[in-house]
């Protein structure tokens, strides 16, 4: 699995990337996550908001936020 967290670098997408790695070591997932803070890069998913995170290529999230919780949910499914 691969978790990919868009954003330039604020502290929301430093935060949501802190949660994703929260929520890979305690959910125990096997997955690998990424930090894609290119804009080019981050228009190519279709994101106009940051931060955002997308699971095997696919936007879950954008625009917030959100937590470790919230995102182990994403991953078990």
């Amino acid at each position: 699995m691969k978790i990919q967290i868009l954003g330039t670098g604020c502290p929301k997408c430093k935060q949501l990337m802190a949660n994703a790695e929260q929520a890979v070591r305690e959910s125990g997932a096997d997955a690998q996550i990424e930090k894609v803070s290119d804009l080019q890069e981050i228009m190519k998913f279709g994101v106009m908001m940051t931060p955002a995170l997308a699971v095997d290529g696919e936007v879950k999230s954008s625009g917030k936020v959100i937590s470790a919780k919230e995102i182990a949910e994403i991953i078990r499914k």
